[in-house]
C-alpha cells in the first residue's frame, strides 16, 4: 500500500479524528490524532495545526475528514465544562 493511503486508512480505521464535547454548553473542540503527536483541528475553519498545514497548506486529515465523516469513523467523547479550561491548555501546550 502506498504511504498515503495506509495514513489515510489509519486515519479512518483507529477514528483518528475526535470530537470532545463539553457539556452542558456543548462547546465542541476537534482534535486529530497524528503520528508524533494530537493536533487541533477544526473543519468549520478548513484549519489543521498539523505540520502539512502549517508548512504546505496541505493536509489530509482535512481532506479525508467528509470521508470520515460519512464512513462514521469518527470517535466522540463527552467531558464536564469543567474540564474544558485545563483540555484547552493541554491542547495549547502541543502546538
Amino acid at each position: 500500500m502506498a504511504p498515503e493511503l495506509k495514513k489515510i486508512d489509519l486515519l479512518l480505521s483507529e477514528k483518528r479524528i475526535k470530537l470532545h464535547i463539553f457539556e452542558p454548553s456543548q462547546r465542541n473542540i476537534w482534535t486529530v490524532v497524528g503520528t508524533e503527536k494530537e493536533y487541533w483541528f477544526d473543519p468549520d475553519l478548513d484549519f489543521c495545526s498539523c505540520p502539512g498545514y502549517y508548512f504546505n497548506n496541505k493536509c489530509y486529515h482535512l481532506d479525508n475528514f467528509p470521508l470520515a465523516m460519512s464512513q462514521n469513523q469518527i470517535e466522540s467523547t463527552t467531558f464536564s465544562d469543567d474540564e474544558y479550561g485545563p483540555f484547552i491548555g493541554s491542547l495549547l501546550s502541543e502546538l
